[in-house]
Formats: C-alpha cells, sequence, structure tokens
C-alpha cells in the first residue's frame, strides 16, 4: 500500500529524530561540536548531521532532503542546495550583521 504524504513525513520526522539519538548515544560529545550547515547556512550541533558528496547538512536539514527525496521533490542533493540558496545568504547577512553589532558594543 502506497504511503500518504503525511506518513512520509512523519516517517522522516522520527527517522531523522533517531538519527539524532543514535549519534549521542555513540558519542555523548557531539552534543558540544557545532558547524555551519552547507544547507541552511546556520551553525548547527553536529548530531544526527550527514555528508551528502561534499556538503554536510544538519539534521534539520537532512530531514528536508530526505524528505523531498522520498515525496519526489529533488532527484539529487544540488536540487535542495540550489533551493536552500537565498536562505543561506539571508544566514550569512544576519551573521554579518551581528558580527558588526558585537564589534560596535566591544568598542564602546
Amino acid at each position: 500500500m502506497k504511503k500518504t504524504p503525511e506518513e512520509i513525513i512523519e516517517e522522516m520526522q522520527q527517522v531523522a529524530h533517531q538519527m539524532v539519538i543514535d549519534d549521542l548515544e555513540e558519542n555523548p560529545d557531539i552534543a558540544n561540536d557545532y558547524f555551519d550547515c552547507d544547507c541552511c547556512g546556520k551553525n548547527k550541533c553536529l548530531a544526527g548531521s550527514i555528508q551528502y558528496g561534499d556538503y554536510r547538512l544538519c539534521n534539520d536539514c537532512v530531514l528536508l532532503a530526505e524528505t523531498g527525496f522520498a515525496l519526489g521533490k529533488f532527484n539529487d542533493i544540488q536540487s535542495l542546495m540550489d533551493a536552500m540558496e537565498d536562505s543561506r545568504l539571508e544566514e550569512l547577512c544576519q551573521f554579518i550583521k551581528d558580527e558588526e553589532t558585537r564589534k560596535k558594543h566591544l568598542e564602546n
């Protein structure tokens, strides 16, 4: 029997959540390891992240990718990366603004 989109989304959410749990059980210190996600541009916890070719995706973006693949919205990771370009740029702009604000506060 074919799964509904809602069932696919729920299943993917459970899988992504389990990935975080598994990573933390395997290495509890990973909870303190962060990286800049190549997909969304945010600084995220390494737990639950996956390397897709040249790209390291946070758990939230892994969920987007796997759900998109399962629903036929994306046929490869580059399609998701292209779709998320605006989000990455917004995150970068916010980082620059935050850094400028932080520097101003340090100067005062």
